[in-house]
């Protein structure tokens, strides 16, 4: 049986629902999906390129607070509430990821929570652990 711990940090948006920001499970951490919301105010920014950057930055801290960063990442999941916004997406994720970028999905959503534009889960694997 795994080990699995709950990471927590207050740099990243609060939980909307019982769940945690993310689980370590042996050399693995598994992140919940982030919006693009600001971590005090929770307020949604305008645009998809805003929601982006902001939803990669909120994944970024939680990482962190696991011991991992980008570069540990192996993959990603993206839901788009319109996939006309891919292109803007993509174009702010390459310049945020660094090569080789993580393997991805990205899946049209009908509605995500608070009116996102996007939300961005992630997996990352622990170095030397």
């Amino acid at each position: 049986m795994h080990h699995r711990e709950a990471i927590r940090t207050d740099a990243a948006p609060a939980a909307l629902g019982p769940y945690s920001q993310a689980i370590v499970a042996g050399e693995l951490v598994f992140t919940a999906g982030q919006l693009g919301g600001d971590p005090r105010s929770g307020q949604l920014p305008e645009g998809i390129e805003a929601q982006t950057l902001q939803a990669l930055h909120n994944i970024a801290t939680v990482l962190q607070a696991a011991g991992v960063g980008w570069q540990d990442v192996v993959k990603t999941t993206v839901f788009l509430a319109d996939m006309s916004d891919f292109a803007a997406f993509n174009a702010v994720y390459a310049e945020v990821l660094d090569e080789p970028f993580p393997a991805r999905s990205t899946i049209e959503a009908s509605a995500l929570p608070k009116g996102a534009r996007i939300e961005i889960d992630a997996i990352a694997v622990r170095p030397g652990r």
